[in-house]
């Protein structure tokens, strides 16, 4: 993996963790529903002059509608998933449990004949899991029973790893931007739907000065961010990628404490260096003579 694709996946992991602390902010104001619509109409809107001030990339018509489908799944389901699991799952938790999508995409590519599994990188995989219980701390355990809620957010996090081993294909095919932007205004189009029957369209959002911006950050970092991970996905394997994204949950562990005064655990110094240990394992190069697919 190149440093130019690993900075990508990492900037990535970041601004999940950043976008979860804004919208936390911002989300007493408007439906989940309405939000996540907003956040990808500004992503669009942020990638789309970008995509016709570049050249031209004709997608062939049977790649249309599975790109469309990839956007769906992972903005509208993902997302859908995700807010279910949240309404009973304690927050430390749910981090804990989304973050199981690098072993998950490790897992899937590996059933899928896309990737090859090796001590590295699946001791990395772990590594990075163990470092966000740490930065978590007992938040992460704590809580009632709840189940479905767990199943929901595992579930999601499912999609996602899907998602990131579906894209490869499309992306050995054509240039990040294109795919993007199709997979973006596919969402919308699904999202308009649940915004809908929050009242999205019945009158304008009545956010305030502080939670406009905050939308705005979540719009734009979402836009950008998205088009250097498919970026990065085009150049490493699925798992490579996919365990930057455990640097969300830590980045929203500080950031949360820094900008919103939640708790920070007492060990996320110790949770931060176990990830970064763990992420570095996971590139670490096979040994000659064995063969690296995807």
């Amino acid at each position: 993996m190149s440093g130019a694709a690993a900075l990508a996946g990492a900037v990535t992991g970041i601004q999940v963790g950043a976008a979860m602390v804004a919208t936390r902010f911002v989300l007493d104001q408007t439906g989940p529903a309405s939000l996540a619509l907003l956040r990808y109409a500004i992503g669009a809107l942020v990638l789309l002059p970008v995509l016709l001030a570049t050249a031209r990339v004709r997608i062939a018509g049977r790649d249309l509608l599975p790109i469309a489908l990839l956007g769906v799944g992972q903005f509208g389901v993902l997302i859908a998933l995700l807010n279910l699991g949240l309404q009973t799952v304690p927050a430390g938790r749910a981090a804990l449990l989304f973050s199981t999508m690098p072993l998950l995409t490790l897992v899937l590519a590996v059933a899928a004949g896309r990737e090859s599994p090796s001590v590295p990188k699946v001791t990395g995989v772990l590594l990075t899991l163990l470092g966000v219980a740490l930065a978590l701390g007992e938040g992460a355990f704590t809580g009632g029973p709840g189940w479905a809620g767990e199943a929901a957010i595992l579930a999601s996090a499912s999609c996602g790893a899907a998602c990131t081993i579906l894209y490869r294909p499309y992306l050995g095919r054509y240039p990040a931007l294109p795919v993007g932007v199709l997979a973006m205004l596919a969402s919308i189009a699904f999202l308009a739907m649940p915004a809908a029957a929050e009242g999205f369209f019945a009158a304008v959002p009545g956010f305030t000065a502080a939670g406009w911006l905050a939308v705005a950050f979540i719009g734009i970092s979402s836009g950008a961010c998205f088009w250097l991970w498919l970026w990065a996905l085009g150049r490493a394997t699925p798992t490579r990628v996919a365990v930057f994204l455990t640097l969300s949950p830590v980045a929203a562990s500080v950031l949360g404490g820094a900008l919103l005064g939640e708790a920070v655990s007492p060990a996320l110094a110790a949770g931060v260096a176990c990830v970064a240990l763990g992420i570095w394992f996971a590139h670490r190069p096979l040994p000659e003579g064995r063969p690296v697919r995807g």
